[in-house]
């Protein structure tokens, strides 16, 4: 049981690292976008109609699928006073807690995010802005990374529990890195 657990936790690891590291890739094409507006604008003097639009759904898409990555290295804000003062089984009681909660949340999102996409491209909604790109693809976005964010939080929740019940990590440190 332990080793499909384990299996499960490093999966989901990967997984949350390949998709995080992957759209970390689009920082240059973001930060070239926006650099070309700038370009564009004041020194030809010819501002683009779509620099806006693609920089947004860059920006969203980044930030939005890295948020698994976050909760994987433990980047999440946490109120260190109380969370530090405390014993480990405390600790895991606090997480599982949060993770309930943030889950709760996600699975909400997810859903009405996979409505919202379905509408979308149902309609053919579109940004409203001269340029006008559909938004479809972003509601997917939105529903793949809430999605991608409660894995990770299963994954978490089962280490908690793990710990919670038997005294002892479910993966060593060793086996994390």
């Amino acid at each position: 049981m332990k080793k499909l657990l384990c299996l499960w936790c490093k999966g989901i690891g990967l997984l949350v690292s390949t998709v995080s590291h992957t759209i970390a890739l689009a920082l240059p094409l973001l930060a070239g976008t926006v650099a070309f507006e700038v370009f564009s604008r004041y020194v030809l003097n010819s501002p683009t109609l779509w620099a806006y639009d693609v920089s947004l759904f860059l920006f969203g898409y980044i930030g939005a699928l890295c948020g698994a990555h976050a909760q994987l290295k433990k980047s999440h804000i946490n109120v260190d006073i109380v969370y530090l003062a405390v014993s480990q089984r405390m600790k895991n009681l606090f997480d599982l807690l949060a993770n309930t909660l943030g889950g709760f949340f996600l699975w909400v999102i997810a859903s009405k995010s996979w409505e919202k996409a379905l509408e979308a491209i149902d309609f053919g909604y579109t940004r409203q802005s001269e340029w006008a790109p559909s938004v479809g693809h972003f509601w997917v976005m939105v529903t793949a990374a809430a999605i991608l964010f409660l894995l990770q939080l299963s994954g978490d929740m089962l280490k908690d529990t793990w710990h919670l019940f038997t005294g002892e990590p479910l993966i060593s440190e060793d086996e994390q890195e």
